[in-house]
């Protein structure tokens, strides 16, 4: 379990610093963050196959597969244009709408059964979510990008859920990362930037950290019950607020800070029920 919990916090940390590198891309170096996903999905790609195995093919096939890579696709171009403008902290709370979406999506699809303490948890984490977000009233601008980036989210998860059974983790994780690299191929290939050092080293980074942090993320909930392993994944939130204070020296307002303390409160409760 120790293990597990250590891997955990390394995989939430390695996660926000792809979106760091990603950011340092489209914000600091003016690439297109169309150009910053598909590298991700299609450097991802290479760096998957050594652990993969056999390739299984079968599963490109199936049409569902294809609407659940084109969810995660839509997430990583919403978000990574969302950094491009808004502070790291800001974005992931708006992000974290997801597991709200997927909650009610799961409800409405998937038939899982709901409890009222769940609902009102998610009424309370969705109000810490509008603190941060602010719509219209003073929110940093992007932030409608990151919650879109949230809906998407959402949907892949709740997508997760009912495609499981499907194929292995790694097997679905090659397919969402090839398909993602597809599907933004026809975006993000015409926006290829000139390749200077630091943009190879920065997009390379952005791919290696994120794929290095999901792929942590696996062999975590490999060694202990997901129900424990569910709530340190509200640990990228700190991780995200902690890289944004070091790189650019952005710290949250009151208000997101209040919105962030409701969307973590909100969400280890949730995960505590849930076990």
């Amino acid at each position: 379990m120790g293990q597990a919990v250590i891997l955990m916090f390394i995989a939430m940390s390695m996660i926000p610093a792809g979106d760091l590198a990603g950011k340092l891309l489209t914000g600091g170096h003016g690439v297109a963050p169309a150009f910053v996903g598909w590298s991700r999905f299609a450097l991802g790609t290479l760096m998957i196959l050594p652990f993969l195995g056999r390739i299984p093919w079968r599963l490109l096939r199936d049409w569902r597969i294809w609407l659940r890579a084109m969810f995660l696709a839509g997430g990583i171009l919403s978000i990574q244009t969302a950094l491009r403008t808004a502070p790291m902290a800001d974005v992931f709370a708006a992000f974290f709408i997801g597991p709200m979406v997927s909650f009610a999506l799961s409800v409405l699809f998937l038939r899982e059964p709901v409890g009222p303490l769940r609902v009102a948890l998610m009424g309370l984490g969705f109000a810490g979510v509008l603190l941060v977000a602010r719509p219209g009233f003073g929110g940093a601008p992007g932030i409608g990008w990151a919650l879109l980036a949230g809906l998407f989210y959402g949907a892949y998860l709740t997508a997760s859920r009912w495609l499981a059974h499907l194929g292995t983790a790694r097997g679905l994780s090659f397919t969402q990362l090839l398909l993602g690299a597809v599907l933004l191929a026809p975006v993000g290939l015409p926006q290829t930037p000139p390749l200077t050092a630091p943009v190879i080293v920065l997009t390379l980074a952005s791919a290696g950290f994120s794929m290095l942090g999901n792929m942590l993320l696996i062999v975590a909930y490999a060694r202990a019950p997901a129900s424990r392993m569910a709530p340190l994944v509200y640990f990228q939130l700190i991780a995200a607020t902690g890289l944004g204070w070091i790189a650019f020296g952005d710290l949250p307002d009151a208000l997101t800070w209040a919105g962030l303390a409701l969307v973590i409160g909100a969400g280890l409760i949730s995960a505590m029920l849930r076990r």
